[in-house]
């Protein structure tokens, strides 16, 4: 009798803390909308000593438009040295779940690892149910890969990936749609993944994808109610809140950017020939190969009528210049529409650029001799790039 009782407050005691350890994740990832911070909650909450006790956590995300799932964060360390490291830094500061989920805010490093940055550039098929990632979203099922059938998976992508002998693979879910994967490990301690870690493991995962889910549609509506309704390139307003933000964020780090101003030259000539639909339709070309050709890390908006600017972040203005001519030339040797009745018988660009903090202290400064530097391009003939620093000295 003594003995039952025993074991049945045992078993009380650890369902209270496994009620707390989720209700004060869910409450965390409550306290955002944004992404990367719903990320980061999820991930320390799986990995945490006070929180499920994974050694390493990685999150995945369906990508339906490309049919892919992809890395999107990791967190855990990289060998058992900085493990030890690390737990011993939390034990000694005696920091808490919420201490460690706070971190994200007050410092980034953990994007920054290279555990995390492999992870980003995992991407897998999800018409391969071959592999373990794209299998767990098709099903909707939970897999536990042990140190008996791990060998059976030697040659998958994960597998690969982690070097362990135990897996935990977690879809997420929302409204019965999978629109993740939660994968966790113990490569450090090798601790045995039991079935009381599995299922707090899926408990959390049912939390975190409704979270998640709720995340991807704010920043919908987020990136709806920024966007130019023509060219769904970012509007007039975003770009100059962008523009604001880059130059803070330059200051802060001691950093570079510069800013492309580009105008399609003689587009009058155009809209008054073949009217202003016809027009729009050349505006959401050169916004679309605007996009194209850009880098990922730049900002490409409409700033009014036919002209755009891109925002490009840590760019020194010879790079800047390079990216500009490619872009001018892209656009000069593309087929655009009747563009044979333009004055060169070619639809083109004028180019101008600024640099922060060559070129400006301020965002409406900075903005101003982009603008000088393309009318300075369209005055020496059109069709060209030039810099505020070369404006100046012409």
């Amino acid at each position: 009798m003594m003995e039952e009782l025993k074991r049945a407050t045992q078993e009380l005691q650890r369902s209270k803390t496994e009620l707390s350890i989720l209700y004060e994740i869910s409450n965390a990832m409550h306290t955002t909308l944004k992404l990367d911070e719903i990320l980061y909650i999820i991930l320390t909450g799986v990995t945490a000593h006070l929180g499920l006790g994974f050694n390493r956590a990685l999150l995945f995300l369906v990508n339906e438009k490309d049919g892919i799932i992809e890395g999107k964060m990791g967190i855990g360390p990289e060998n058992g040295e900085e493990a030890n490291r690390i737990w011993k830094q939390i034990e000694e500061e005696k920091k808490s779940l919420d201490d460690l989920i706070n971190a994200y805010k007050l410092s980034k490093s953990a994007l920054n690892s290279e555990f995390n940055q492999r992870l980003m550039h995992l991407k897998l098929s999800l018409k391969d149910a071959d592999n373990l990632l794209s299998l767990c979203v098709l099903d909707g099922m939970p897999l536990h890969i042990t140190k008996e059938n791990i060998s059976r998976y030697s040659q998958d992508p994960i597998v690969q990936f982690l070097k362990s002998d135990e897996i935990a693979i977690v879809p997420l879910k929302a409204k019965d749609k999978v629109n993740g994967v939660i994968v966790a490990d113990n490569f450090i301690t090798k601790k045995p993944i039991t079935k009381d870690d599995f299922r707090m493991l899926i408990m959390l995962a049912n939390q975190a994808g409704l979270a998640i889910e709720n995340s991807q549609l704010y920043e919908k509506t987020v990136t709806i109610g920024h966007q130019d309704s023509l060219t769904q390139l970012w509007n007039h307003g975003y770009f100059q809140y962008l523009l604001q933000e880059q130059l803070e964020k330059a200051k802060a780090t001691q950093g570079k950017f510069c800013l492309i101003a580009l105008d399609i030259d003689d587009f009058k000539v155009y809209n008054d020939t073949f009217g202003h639909q016809a027009g729009d339709n050349i505006l959401k070309e050169v916004a679309s190969l605007l996009k194209d050709r850009s880098r990922k890390m730049d900002y490409v908006c409409r700033y009014g009528g036919e002209e755009f600017m891109i925002i490009l972040p840590q760019t020194e203005a010879k790079e800047a210049t390079m990216i500009a001519e490619r872009l001018r030339q892209e656009i000069e040797k593309h087929q655009f529409p009747h563009e044979e009745i333009m004055p060169n018988k070619k639809l083109t660009v004028s180019i101008g650029i600024a640099t922060f903090p060559g070129d400006g202290n301020s965002a409406p400064e900075i903005l101003v001799n982009a603008d000088k530097a393309l009318y300075a391009a369209k005055r020496a003939g059109k069709n060209k790039v030039l810099s505020y620093a070369d404006s100046v000295t012409a």
